[in-house]
């Protein structure tokens, strides 16, 4: 599956199942984000805060004094407008949208765009004037360009190229699409209609992308010149698995007199001079064939509607000097899929059969291997695949400094081993440059646990948790040894930010590395590539997102708490705090809501391990009354999963605690970006779902809280949640008393290859067994509910059925929904949601009077 994939799919569950949709209304906050628009030298910005009452102010802040204050006076203009306008209008509702710096003969000025036109503040008379509706202006030109996005709001625009060369003026859609509207003469002024947030491009004669604009303002001209070019805001594509950027392709070699095809399954070469083709390859099969491969990206990405590439394109690399031709050659398996029935479909009456392709854990996946073939002579170089025996994936890295080897990244099947590899050109040899192990699991699925980045004079920059913590090591590729271990300690790096080799520094964000906070919490840090020096850059007791000013002289850094609003603080580039920006004002949402999230934390089963989560209260909550505590759980092992940032809204979380409950979400041991051995937990070992970390945390808990009954306590989840909220009846229905399992993931036999052979291993023996709700299904204590959409696409839903036939072998009571027309995550659906709110009640009753007995 590819890391794209990936996170989409965690975006989905990790984010949707586990803090709900932000639903309802409930307060506004304000001063919660700080937008700036910095002047060209970057040295000051402007930005707006929308306020309580409609109203809004315009802030301008100096980075090189530190002061912050008004970008002009808001009365001084309100009174200005009114004369201009002729009528009557408010300093805190100005009719302002946004502000441009200028400089005039009279100093510094402001351009106000809005509404009613475009106007001039100057500060230093002290007077507002109405300018002319067309402004000329250099756009801030971006690349690579991004679809446009949904707006009705009309707008127009001219463009002025003031280029030495034509231009062509192209439109890209919603979903990417590029259609070119017109070709601009140097000098020529062309009009456009638009929408606002659409985004067009600059495209040479060539075919060269010189920039994008969004459209926005009303009677802007937009002048195209050479400084516009300079300083396009460029952000680096994503890189594909042949080590340059997502679909480039080479299909030529030797100064392209040779283009390469597939016929019959074999590998051959057409001249390009006088036709005359021949074969490389003579053992090509429809079952191991040249032909480039789609079969995995279908049934293991889960990219079900990827269709075949051409019979005739082949999976290939040239070398650099077209000398060599690297070709993959790939088996194809069976393609499993799941078949599941569309009981109402929009387009007719009587139901229909649907299936989508998914291999599971232990199925024959799709296998490529490398062939290398010289060209001079029409030869095979055979390559040795005793490092690369039995693989998960093998992937194309990229090229030796020389160009005389190429590099795979091969992941073995089992996930205990990640080797980097390079193959010579000349001989077919392979050796290795980063051996990577584990005894149970390398995490290669999520974005930081895998990096691979190359630097300069044959280096390259791996992450490992080969330390027992996620850190980053410089290795020399040359002698395939460490040079050197750029971070280290009791923490984790969670994702890189950038890379600077000139000037020796490694930008990254890291969780645990501030003593006496959230290990949770996400600080902006920097790292010598030396490994000499780690500088944390970010202070506040909260979780923190940074944005750069475009020169990265100075940094907005943004942090919150589920129990603190926003801060945002202006900060150097060495961390150096300049001044504060806003304190985000919540109070609407805290009257609303009653109160904010409780973060709590408390040892775990080992009696040191400290465990971390939140206790949701009704927003009616009262003090002398006693609560069933119902937990909301989401347990994959890929991520943590309790929400650390503030929210304005809890979704599922709040509505069920406003019942008259109280809702617990809690990080235990076998989830992500603790220690490894915290990690390891879960390794073959899904059931225990982090629950003896769980059950100490919500005793604790309740000591000094007695208004949490734990003689009462539900649980509800859903995919892998779903799979953990039945497990809860299973071993642990001495505790837990009933739960509700959405779309869950019953049987890990029966879930999708990639995720559940990541933390699971092979299906080998009887671990699979083992951990299985529906194998163990007999043990049920409780009161049950099972949720499942007919149409799931995520989550085979027989496997919901399957546990629920083996419920009724063992004669267990329990309620069973299928939600028709529901896809993954069905109890989201608000029926099944009221469903689910309903059990809750009348399995665990309401609130109660507080008993005098401290549980």
């Amino acid at each position: 599956m590819s890391r794209r994939a990936m996170r989409l799919w965690v975006l989905f569950v990790g984010i949707f199942l586990t803090a709900g949709p932000f639903l309802g209304a409930q307060g506004r906050v304000y001063r919660e984000r700080v937008e700036p628009h910095w002047n060209e030298a970057g040295t000051r910005f402007w930005y707006r805060n929308e306020l309580p009452g409609d109203s809004r102010e315009f802030v301008l802040v100096d980075a090189e004094t530190g002061t912050r204050g008004p970008a002009f006076d808001h009365a001084v203009v309100a009174r200005g407008l009114s004369e201009i306008t002729g009528r009557e209008i408010s300093a805190t509702q100005l009719p302002v949208d946004s502000l441009e710096f200028r400089t005039g003969p009279e100093g510094d000025q402001l351009r106000l765009t809005g509404t009613d036109g475009r106007f001039l503040w100057n500060a230093a008379a002290g007077t507002v004037e109405r300018l002319d509706e067309t402004t000329s202006v250099v756009p801030r030109l971006f690349l690579p360009p991004r679809p446009s996005g949904n707006s009705s709001e009309d707008v127009e625009f001219e463009v002025v190229n003031q280029l030495d060369a034509a231009v062509k003026l192209v439109w890209v859609s919603g979903d990417g699409e590029q259609r070119e509207y017109v070709t601009l003469a140097p000098g020529q002024t062309h009009r456009q209609h638009s929408y606002s947030g659409h985004v067009w491009m600059f495209v040479r004669m060539d075919g060269t992308a010189l920039g994008c604009l969004t459209a926005g303002e009303r009677g802007v001209k937009w002048m195209l010149t050479e400084e516009a070019i300079r300083n396009v805001q460029r952000r680096e594509g994503r890189r594909g698995r042949r080590g340059g950027l997502e679909g480039d392709v080479r299909t030529t070699g030797l100064n392209g007199t040779w283009q390469v095809f597939v016929k019959d399954h074999n590998l051959w070469l057409k001249s390009t001079v006088d036709g005359s083709e021949f074969a490389l390859s003579q053992d090509g099969l429809a079952s191991n064939t040249f032909r480039r491969d789609a079969q995995r990206a279908r049934a293991v990405g889960m990219d079900y509607a990827r269709e075949d590439y051409p019979e005739d394109q082949a999976d290939v690399i040239w070398s650099p000097d077209g000398a060599f031709l690297i070709a993959f050659q790939t088996t194809q398996v069976e393609e499993r899929r799941v078949y599941y029935v569309e009981s109402g479909p929009k387009d007719q009456l009587q139901p229909k059969l649907q299936s989508y392709p998914y291999l599971k854990p232990g199925d024959p996946i799709p296998v490529t291997k490398p062939r290398l073939f010289r060209l001079s002579d029409r030869s095979e170089i055979p390559i040795s695949r005793e490092l690369f025996p039995n693989p998960w994936s093998l992937e194309f890295q990229g090229w030796s400094g020389d160009g005389k080897s190429f590099r795979l990244l091969y992941n073995e099947r089992g996930h205990q081993k990640l080797r980097l590899l390079e193959v010579s050109l000349e001989s077919g040899a392979v050796r290795v440059l980063i051996d990577e192990q584990s005894p149970t699991f390398i995490h290669y699925s999520s974005e930081g646990k895998f990096e691979l980045r190359w630097l300069s004079e044959e280096r390259a920059l791996w992450a490992s948790e080969r330390s027992g913590w996620n850190h980053l090591y410089c290795y020399d590729l040359k002698s395939g040894q460490v040079r050197n271990a750029v971070t280290q300690g009791a923490w984790n790096v969670r994702r890189i930010e950038r890379i600077d080799e000139a000037a020796g520094w490694i930008w990254f964000y890291a969780v645990g590395i501030v003593p006496n906070q959230d290990p949770y919490h996400e600080h902006f840090c920097r790292a010598s590539l030396d490994g000499a020096t780690v500088q944390v850059l970010t202070e506040g007791d909260g979780t923190h997102q940074i944005e750069w000013s475009p020169d990265r002289r100075w940094f907005l850094d943004r942090y919150s708490r589920v129990d603190l609003p926003p801060v945002t603080e202006l900060r150097k580039a060495d961390g150096v705090r300049v001044c504060e920006l806003e304190q985000a004002d919540a109070n609407e949402v805290l009257q609303a809501r009653g109160s904010f999230p409780e973060r709590f934390q408390a040892v775990g089963r080992d009696g040191t391990t400290m465990i971390y989560g939140l206790i949701h209260r009704p927003k009616d909550f009262q003090a002398g009354q006693s609560y069933a505590v119902i937990e909301n759980i989401y347990a994959g092992p890929h991520d943590h999963h309790v929400p650390k940032e503030f929210r304005a809204s809890w979704g599922h979380q709040q509505r069920i605690a406003d019942l008259g409950f109280i809702v617990v979400q809690i990080d235990g041991m076998g989830t992500a970006w603790r220690s490894k051995a915290f990690h390891d937990v879960c390794y073959r070992n899904l059931k225990d779902a982090g629950f003896p970390d769980r059950i100490e945390w919500m005793r604790a808990a309740a000591v000094e809280r007695p208004q949490m009954d734990l003689s009462r306590v539900g649980i509800y989840g859903g995919s892998a949640g779903g799979q953990n909220a039945m497990a809860a009846l299973l071993w642990h229905g001495d505790f837990y008393d009933a739960a509700v399992a959405d779309c869950g993931c019953h049987d890990n036999r029966m879930d999708k290859i990639w995720w559940n052979e990541q933390w699971m291993g092979l299906p080998e023996g009887d671990v699979y067994q083992a951990n299985s709700n529906m194998e163990n299904a007999h043990l049920l204590k409780g009161h049950l509910m099972l949720v499942v959409g007919e149409l799931d696409r995520n989550v085979d839903p027989a496997t919901t059925t399957q546990v629920a036939g083996r419920l009724v072998q063992a004669g267990n009571d329990f309620e069973f929904l299928v939600v028709p027309g529901a896809g993954h995550g069905a109890c989201e659906t608000p029926w099944a949601s009221r469903r689910r709110s309903q059990f809750f009640e009348r399995t665990l009753g309401g609130p109660k009077a507080v008993s005098a007995s401290v549980p």
